[in-house]
């Protein structure tokens, strides 16, 4: 009797998997941005993220003071890398981030992460975010700049008019566009 339950529990396990092998490996699963989420997507995404990011440690207070200097060097970091997905303030979303999944949040209008801690905005910085679009930013930033950038957005709510003045400044926030090419008629 009892081989038979094991048995039977195998059998569920191995077709619960070959069910699932076959509903991603048939172009079922839902991959493409416009498609709706997973069934639990969201819950074992934000989960897994949660667990790894509260299993590092955790630099509280932030290395670098609060202060205009620190959250201007952040505003211009902003604006050169993370403004193309996250926007600016009283700007229209980007056509980069309306062709994302899952939309990139607005990290200066409304609450964005200014209840989230530096040290978690810098881990999702530093690290990127698998499956969401969101780089890793170690190879291209220094600890100075993304801590800068970290404690701007923990403190978006509370900067100076100077700081919201340069994050809402119409100068490029990519550098000049490049010149468009037309292909050659033949």
């Amino acid at each position: 009797m009892f081989k038979a339950f094991i048995v039977g529990i195998l059998i569920g396990v191995l077709l619960v998997a070959a069910g699932a092998w076959f509903y991603f490996t048939t172009g079922w699963a839902p991959v493409a941005v416009a498609d709706p989420p997973m069934l639990f997507e969201k819950k074992l995404a934000h989960g897994a993220l949660n667990a790894r990011i509260g299993k590092g440690p955790h630099t509280d207070p932030a290395p670098v003071p609060l202060n205009d200097v620190t959250y201007l060097g952040g505003a211009d970091v902003y604006k050169q890398n993370c403004a193309v997905c996250h926007g600016l303030p009283n700007e229209a979303q980007s056509n980069i981030a309306k062709g994302m999944f899952p939309k990139p949040p607005e990290l200066l209008n409304g609450k964005g992460v200014t209840d989230d801690p530096a040290w978690e905005t810098y881990w999702k910085a530093k690290n990127g975010i698998r499956l969401t679009g969101m780089p890793a930013f170690k190879e291209t930033l220094n600890d100075t700049q993304i801590w800068q950038v970290s404690v701007l957005l923990a403190n978006a709510d509370k900067i100076s008019a100077a700081v919201k003045a340069v994050l809402t400044s119409s100068a490029a926030t990519q550098g000049s566009p490049l010149p468009v090419v037309t292909p050659a008629k033949k």
